[in-house]
Order: structure tokens, then C-alpha cells, then sequence
């Protein structure tokens, strides 16, 4: 079974920088895409970034220019690393991979942006 663990969330003053992690196992990693989220206690899901099996990536307009996707498949690991980040950036952020047409989550990372 597929599983996703999300690690790099933290507490992080207004324009400073995190770079999250997703480390897969459980999957051929390299042959899926996978995408980036984000969900505000209380508030629906998000879309971040994605990125497709052979690295061409996509992002929100809300995280354009200060955020970037990425992944290694040697280490079967994605990346989203966060410049500049914003109070509005707080939120609890998840990965996801989709495999023969379900998706799996990852527990998520917390970020939390003070001004």
C-alpha cells in the first residue's frame, strides 16, 4: 500500500523559508504525478503545486514565483520548497499521489507564518 509522510512544517516568521518534504513508500514513484495542498482548519482544501512524473510542474497563482515544486526519485521524495512565505500561507499542507485511480494522502505538515 502506498504511504506519504509529510515532514519540514514548522513555525517561520513572515518572509522567511521552509522547504517541505513528502517521502513515499509502497509505490514506483517515479511513474506517478503528484501534487501539493493545503487546507485552513475550518475551510476546504487548497491546490498548491503539482509536478508529473517527469518533473514538469504547475502551481497555484497565490504561490507563483515564491514557491517550487520538485522531486528526487531516487529518494522516491517531493519537495515544495517555500520562499517569502505570507500569514495567508498558514495552513496544514498535504501531499498526494494517485495510482491506479485512487489517491493517497499524507497526514500533512503543519506551517504556521507570523507577521
Amino acid at each position: 500500500q502506498v504511504q506519504l509522510v509529510e515532514s519540514g512544517g514548522g513555525l517561520v516568521q513572515s518572509g522567511g523559508s521552509l522547504r517541505l518534504s513528502c517521502a513515499a513508500s509502497g509505490s514506483i514513484f517515479s511513474r506517478y504525478a503528484m501534487d501539493w495542498y493545503r487546507r485552513v482548519p475550518g475551510k476546504q482544501r487548497e491546490w498548491v503545486a503539482g509536478i508529473t512524473s517527469v518533473g514538469t510542474t504547475i502551481y497555484a497563482d497565490s504561490v507563483k514565483g515564491r514557491f517550487t515544486i520538485s522531486r528526487d526519485n531516487a529518494r522516491n521524495t517531493m519537495y515544495l520548497q517555500m520562499n517569502d512565505l505570507k500569514p495567508e500561507d498558514t495552513a496544514d499542507y498535504y501531499c498526494k499521489l494517485r495510482q491506479f485511480g485512487i489517491d493517497y494522502w499524507g497526514q500533512g505538515t503543519r506551517i504556521t507564518v507570523s507577521s
